[in-house]
């Protein structure tokens, strides 16, 4: 372990040098506890999690126009390293890229910062039927992790050295590409250390965005088709791969923000492998179907960060062949824009806290 963690530690330093010296990285210890948002839960809550964050972080001061509208946010890329004290869970390390938003005065010297990081983790312990069937979080070693964390910073406390401390989420599972997947959700309070690269921070200047603060902009039609493979709540019932088809209608409000509403068509084969399993256990409640698909309909945001949006969605299914998780769903997705109209995007379905899919798709905005 010492050997990673030095390893990381000049990796992370040969990185800085290598960049723009308007930069600085952090060092962050946490120390929280595993949220239990279901019974199987209890199997693991067993030690408090701690481990640590390795972050660089790279200063933006509007050499693009949309810098200013997010106050002038920080890009980078963060390590993890966690310690569940749990033998069910064993230990998680992460990958991430992070954005860090100001959330006052960005000349100040007293920062309030809310950081949003995605990536990939690496359960060390993950789910065996065998050796390990009590850990129902995670199902595969290879999961999604997201995390999010709110601090306060100060920078050049001594010399190029400053604190920060706040509080932080982090949350890891395979978004049920692989059952069971109730993931795993801790709440930490983080103490570290930041160490500034760049000597004449307090010399450089915000640049103003040359847009316009007033956006208009017409209704816009959007066609994605996305897909995945993913297996029901049933561990071991198999996993299939599933076909998503949307079409919506957004509004932008403003230069951030766009309204949205559509309508999504699930075609899931794993809903056909749940039911006829089901169809055998004794006084199952299920009524007579032969069609296992599903369309919902949704209203959403977008929000728009330069050519990457962020998408959050809550949908109703108006057609449910038969009772699986419950008729209202969520998703939150990230699309990043290849050029005007075409767009790649990744998006999470869940139903409250229990993910169904995770998917990968493409599509065009006209």
């Amino acid at each position: 372990m010492r050997k990673v963690i030095f390893t990381l530690l000049i990796f992370s330093f040969s990185i800085c040098y290598s960049q723009s010296n308007s930069s600085y990285i952090q060092a962050d210890y946490f120390y929280g506890n595993i949220y239990a948002q279901n019974p199987d839960a209890n199997a693991f809550l067993l030690g408090h999690p701690q481990g640590f964050f390795i972050s660089y972080n790279k200063r933006n001061f509007g050499e693009e126009s949309w810098h200013e509208h997010y106050n002038y946010p920080d890009f980078g890329y963060s390590f993890g390293y966690q310690d569940y004290h749990s033998e069910v869970l064993g230990k998680l390390y992460s990958i991430y890229g992070h954005y860090n938003f100001y959330l006052l005065n960005r000349r100040s010297k007293n920062h309030l910062i809310l950081r949003t990081g995605i990536g990939l983790a690496y359960s060390t312990n993950p789910y065996d039927k065998v050796t390990n069937n009590k850990n129902t979080a995670l199902g595969t070693r290879l999961n999604s992790s997201t995390y999010f964390k709110l601090y306060y910073q100060r920078e050049n406390i001594f010399k190029n050295i400053g604190v920060n401390a706040g509080l932080t989420f982090i949350h890891a599972s395979n978004s049920n590409v692989k059952s069971p997947n109730s993931g795993v959700n801790v709440w930490a309070l983080t103490l570290g250390l930041n160490y500034n690269l760049d000597e004449k921070i307090n010399e450089r200047e915000l640049i103003p965005s040359p847009d316009s603060k007033k956006f208009t902009e017409p209704i816009k039609y959007n066609f994605a088709v996305r897909g995945g493979i993913n297996e029901s709540e049933i561990i071991g019932s198999g996993q299939k791969p599933f076909f998503v088809a949307s079409v919506y209608a957004d509004k932008r409000l403003n230069r951030k923000s766009a309204i949205q509403f559509g309508a999504d068509l699930y075609i899931s084969p794993m809903l056909k492998d749940y039911y006829e399993i089901n169809k055998t256990i004794y006084r199952t409640d299920l009524r007579e179907t032969d069609d296992f698909s599903r369309v919902g309909l949704f209203i959403g945001h977008e929000l728009f960060i330069n050519k990457i949006s962020v998408e959050t969605q809550i949908g109703y299914y108006v057609k449910y062949p038969f009772d699986y998780e419950g008729r209202v769903y969520e998703t939150l997705g990230l699309k990043r824009y290849l050029n005007d109209k075409w767009f790649a995007s990744v998006r999470l379905k869940a139903h409250a806290a229990n993910a169904e899919t995770v998917e990968f798709g493409v599509g065009i905005r006209i």
